[in-house]
């Protein structure tokens, strides 16, 4: 496979912001001399992690929580962003203390993924984590996250699910799956 050579950046400025996003338009020369406009949003530095919690017992722990872009109630995995000094393990196992009150003594890196990456640059690491014992963080939720137990054995019905179809967490199912599997 042969690798081209990346555009040249001509110029690069914010455009809008909000409290939470900047949108940046980068004007771009390709190595055959067209110049384009893309609009991204501005990268923040700051990564993310998901984690598919997997009980002695069995079950996946899942979470039903809100998420303001669809006006609606999700179900998904624990997830979040990895603060300053912290390794995206030691955010993950935080993660799942704030959000099911559990921490893992295993966290498995399952790969490292990129939603849309012609507009975001933020990856997110997916994780598998076994070995839970108890233990309540105080989150930044707005409201108690409800915890939903999934037979492991039932994995493959909670793609059907109506609340789960969020991309990322049905990816980190299927590797969580692939890596699970006798």
């Amino acid at each position: 496979m042969s690798r081209k050579t990346l555009p040249e950046i001509l110029d690069k400025q914010t455009v809008a912001t909000s409290r939470l996003f900047a949108i940046e338009a980068l004007d771009l020369r390709f190595s055959n001399g067209e110049e384009r406009t893309y609009e991204r949003m501005r990268p923040s530095g700051r990564n993310a992690v998901m984690i598919v919690p997997v009980t002695a017992q069995g079950d996946l722990l899942l979470v039903r929580e809100y998420a303001a872009g669809t006006e609606r109630y999700e179900l998904g995995f624990p997830k979040g962003l990895i603060d300053p000094g912290e390794s995206a393990a030691e955010a993950a196992n935080r993660e799942l203390k704030e959000e099911i009150g559990f921490g893992a003594n295993q966290i498995v890196p399952l790969k490292e993924v990129v939603l849309a990456p012609s507009y975001f640059s933020s990856k997110m690491t997916l994780f598998v984590a076994q070995d839970l014992y108890p233990e309540k963080l105080e989150g930044d939720e707005p409201e108690p996250l409800e915890l939903v137990r999934w037979p492991l054995a039932q994995a493959e019905e909670l793609l059907t699910h109506l609340d789960f179809s969020e991309a990322r967490s049905i990816t980190a199912l299927m590797l969580a799956l692939r890596y699970l599997k006798p």
